[in-house]
């Protein structure tokens, strides 16, 4: 038996340096997504640094916000509050407000006063009966849920003294005034007297305190006359201040502000009225229509009969001129459109671009589309001898 020699494989050794294919791919797709990743890297860095300079707070905007810095905000007032050893507590739900004590020596204050409910209002006085209560700008029907004999009057307050009898509900303001740009005025006796009634009175209990001045807490006019001292003395007798500030949402399901909760009283039977009004005098002013009535159609004139109707008054009036610059006319514009010029190109510009579409003199063409210098046809002869000569031009120009 012969035996089968083996042969084995011979492997060629790789050259020095070269990278193996694997980690050379890595090294091609991590060039390729170096910069998607140091820009992600980058927009992080970015983002964490906004967030911590910013220290995550939250800016309320509402007119009379504590935590509002702009000019209609109280910002200033609760730092103040605040930095006089007052204890401030803000809260911004009729829940958060349940959980929160209410002590004797507590004043409760409601600024957007217009977002609380008659239901909002009888819990907020059971839950604030232990110390004061204040309502900044309340509006009329809220101050009807708190007394049917009161109203509400709106008054300008400049400078007005406060002119009290005795401490408002145990709060001296004697000595002090108040300006602002507009206010609100409550009857009965109070401070600031202005409008017939005051700006600042307490209830009969004289556990509520309407304040018709809001605009004194605020930002920008807080230092104007004696606002600061006002508002201080108002919010700050007593050791703890909570600022209630309402939401829509805290209303009763029941009590939530609809269209037909907005809407008068009398708006139901006047709409009928107008409903009733308008029907009879559809029924007053109807008319059945008549039977359907044919008109004669206008003449319909082929344009081929027109055409040869105005060549008859043209040639019965021996007009032989205005024909002949009717036929220039036509074919100017003919050829404008056929050598893609401007619809209001004048003669002498067609002439010039037939006569380079076709390589001809420009005076020429010139001279049969302007007739400058020649006399009008003077028989039928010429002017067919012009309507030729230029329909051979249009021709020419569509064929070339």
């Amino acid at each position: 038996m012969t035996a089968t020699p083996m042969t084995t494989p011979v492997t060629t050794p790789a050259p020095a340096g070269a990278a193996a294919p694997d980690a050379t791919g890595g090294a091609s797709r991590w060039r390729r997504t170096r910069g998607w990743a140091l820009g992600a890297l980058a927009l992080g860095l970015a983002l964490g640094a906004a967030i911590w300079t910013t220290g995550g707070g939250q800016e309320y905007s509402g007119p009379l916000d504590p935590g509002n810095p702009g000019p209609e905000g109280a910002q200033a007032l609760a730092r103040v509050l605040d930095d006089e050893g007052v204890d401030v507590s803000v809260v911004r739900s009729a829940a958060e407000l349940e959980e929160t004590r209410v002590a004797r020596r507590t004043t409760v204050v409601v600024t957007s006063t217009h977002y609380l409910s008659p239901g909002m209002l009888e819990r907020l006085r059971d839950h604030a009966a232990p110390g004061r209560l204040v309502l900044v700008d309340p509006p009329y029907p809220l101050v009807q849920e708190i007394d049917r004999d009161q109203t509400t009057m709106p008054v300008s307050a400049d400078e007005v003294d406060a002119a009290c009898d005795r401490p408002l509900a145990g709060i001296a303001l004697e000595g002090l005034s108040i300006e602002v740009d507009d206010a609100t005025a409550y009857v009965g006796t109070g401070c600031f007297p202005a409008g017939g009634g005051s700006v600042a009175v307490a209830d009969r209990d004289a556990d509520v305190v309407l304040f018709g001045a809001g605009q004194a807490l605020s930002n920008d006019q807080v230092l104007r006359a004696d606002n600061a001292a006002v508002a201080l003395r108002l919010l700050g007798n007593d050791r703890r201040l909570v600022w209630y500030v309402p939401d829509p949402t805290d209303a009763d399901a029941d009590e939530a502000v609809t269209l037909e909760s907005l809407l008068p009283d009398w708006i139901g039977p006047a709409l009928w009225m107008v409903a009733l009004a308008g029907i009879g005098l559809v029924l007053w002013r109807f008319r059945r229509l008549g039977p359907l009535s044919t008109e004669p159609l206008p003449v319909v004139v082929r344009a081929v009969e027109t055409t040869r109707s105005r060549g008859r008054m043209y040639r019965k009036s021996r007009d032989r001129a205005h024909a002949a610059q009717g036929l220039r006319s036509a074919t100017c514009a003919a050829l404008a459109a056929r050598l893609r010029l401007d619809r209001g190109a004048d003669a002498h510009t067609v002439a010039e671009a037939a006569a380079r579409h076709l390589g001809r003199p420009v005076g020429e063409i010139d001279a049969l589309l302007l007739g400058d210098h020649q006399p009008p046809p003077a028989t039928d002869q010429e002017l067919i001898r012009l309507a030729q000569g230029l329909t051979r031009l249009r021709r020419e120009v569509r064929r070339g």
